[in-house]
């Protein structure tokens, strides 16, 4: 977008660092309140070529004004969108992108008083039938549906609910006390923690009676784009996973150390369902992958091995338990070549060793520890390094725009956060912290199409998501809270050229158009590493 100014549309902390990308020439900028008046006043800096945009763009730094109020850039002919100074500046959207959960539920209807206006009926609740053995069955309701279709999934599941018990735990000042308006408000448990256990249910009924867990439950195609109460069609359970039966085991097991606190019966349950998937995983140590059967077309969620899995579930083991015997296969794991910097989905190993470094029980100058923390620190200098070669500061390079690249961004954000809150004493200094921040600027509009890539947040955010409900409810307002996967420098749909020409650099590779799936859908594990972010940033 030539013609605008681009900055996070919905605002900025009074003390935080403030800059406006401009992608033409300009000398000299402005910040106007919503009366007009110019506030402050300032020289733009030119950064040069952008290769991910195309664009040659300057910065105008606003960080010295830090008066509370509502604002725009003024440069040339050209402004901003709105966007707000303040201490709550960010609130909204933090609390949207949680809300987010409560609209991706399955299984249950969504009410006037927790909806508004987005209310549908009680969807999914058939009991589902094994594909190969339809004699089998197993009410497996409940959940979030998994993207812009009606599936779930474990794998994805496991790692957006991981996601956020990790942003608990890191950043509870800041979660702690969201008032989400769901069902569950004024049980005892933080609002947000009630919202995630939706999904924790919803995963232990996947676990089969030998302690493996199914890959996913779906009906055997994506449904029609109808509204989820009016998806009838027969409900299968999918073969087991070891990935699934891995993660499964990881993340309840992270849960028990969450919910101990707030539920101790609860969370009993979740390290009993732990501990045996990880016998079945002791008994089974040979990968089970996961490839659609013919006659399914739904999400496959396919993974190349599961060593990362099985170290995130054994690390997580000895974080709960403090047993050494889950210490040690964890470590024998580590000869194995996965990444441990990676938090999902796909490659998960660096929850591994997230559950390590938070587990309370590393000794001081632990060897393994500062490996951890060192891997996360090399892995922050890259990403910094991409960074500062971006003219939006995005730390991100042109293979990084593929298909959820906003899920891409704001991972990097997790590992700046990770290294500012963990990993001082290893070079994660406070510098790390602004990165974070400005991989949150680039989803919320400092980025090349202008966008705040968060429906319902920002003058130009995302109105048309590839998102069933949003596209059957027949209300033209979006769903709030729903992080777009951005742009795709190689969108798949053969429409796809319509609205992105062909040669469109990477950044610039977006359409807010419900049909480009690729582009535009929606996911529980997009939304829950923006949270983690968002909650960084707020704490």
């Amino acid at each position: 977008m030539a013609d605008m100014i681009h900055v996070n549309q919905v605002g900025y902390l009074p003390e935080s660092e403030k800059i406006a990308i401009i992608p033409f020439p300009a000398e000299t900028f402005k910040v106007i309140d919503v009366n007009g008046n110019a506030v402050f006043e300032g020289k733009c800096m030119k950064f040069g070529f952008d290769d991910n945009s195309g664009d040659t763009v300057w910065k105008a730094d606003f960080s010295e004004l830090q008066t509370d109020g509502e604002y725009r850039i003024v440069a040339g002919e050209a402004s901003s969108p709105l966007f707000k100074i303040g201490r709550n500046a960010l609130d909204k959207t933090l609390r949207d992108l949680v809300r987010a959960y409560y609209y991706f539920r399955c299984g249950c209807m969504l009410d006037s008083q927790h909806a508004g206006k987005f209310t549908h009926g009680a969807c999914h609740t058939s009991v589902a039938s094994e594909w190969f053995d339809h004699s089998v069955k197993k009410d497996v309701s409940g959940g979030w549906h998994d993207a812009g279709d009606y599936g779930r999934y474990v794998t994805p599941g496991a790692c957006a609910a991981a996601q956020l018990l990790y942003a608990y735990i890191l950043y509870p000042n800041a979660l702690g006390k969201l008032n989400l308006n769901i069902p569950e408000s004024g049980n005892g448990m933080p609002d947000f923690l009630s919202e995630v256990k939706y999904e924790l249910d919803w995963l232990m009924k996947m676990q089969k009676a030998d302690g493996s867990v199914y890959h996913k439950v779906s009906t055997a195609q994506h449904a029609r784009f109808v509204m989820p109460e009016n998806d009838l069609n027969p409900l299968y359970l999918l073969p087991v996973s070891s990935m699934a039966t891995a993660d499964l085991a990881a993340v309840c097991v992270l849960g028990y150390r969450v919910y101990k606190e707030f539920d101790s019966e609860y969370a009993e349950k979740l390290l009993d369902t732990a501990k045996l998937s990880l016998e079945w995983l002791d008994e089974n140590p040979q990968f089970i992958g996961f490839r659609n059967p013919e006659g399914c077309g739904t999400g496959g969620y396919g993974e190349g091995g599961d060593k990362d899995n099985r170290f995130w579930a054994y690390s997580e083991m000895f974080a709960a338990t403090g047993d050494a015997k889950y210490l040690e296969k964890a470590k024998e794991l580590l000869v194995y070549d996965f990444p441990r910097t990676e938090f999902g989905i796909g490659s998960i190993g660096g929850l591994g060793a997230l559950g390590y470094l938070t587990s309370g029980r590393v000794p001081e100058d632990d060897k393994l520890a500062e490996a951890f923390k060192s891997m996360f620190v090399s892995q922050a200098h890259r990403l910094r390094w991409l960074a500062d070669r971006s003219g939006y500061m995005a730390a991100m390079d042109e293979r990084d725009y593929g298909w959820g690249s906003n899920m891409n961004l704001m991972k990097h954000g997790m590992v700046f956060a990770v290294c500012d809150t963990l990993c001082s004493a290893e070079g994660g200094t406070h510098e790390f912290g602004v990165y974070a921040k400005r991989q949150f600027d680039v989803l919320m509009g400092v980025n090349a199409v202008g966008m705040s890539y968060v429906s319902g947040n920002g003058e130009r955010a995302i109105r048309h998501p590839h998102l069933r409900p949003a596209a059957a409810d027949g209300i033209d307002e979006c769903i709030p809270g729903m992080v777009s996967g951005g742009a795709n420098r190689r969108p798949v749909e053969e429409i796809a050229h319509r609205y992105i020409p062909k040669g469109t650099p990477p950044m610039k590779s977006f359409a807010d158009e419900a049909d480009l799936y690729s582009v535009n859908e929606v996911t529980i594990y997009w939304n829950s590493p923006a949270v983690f972010v968002a909650a960084y940033l707020l704490n």
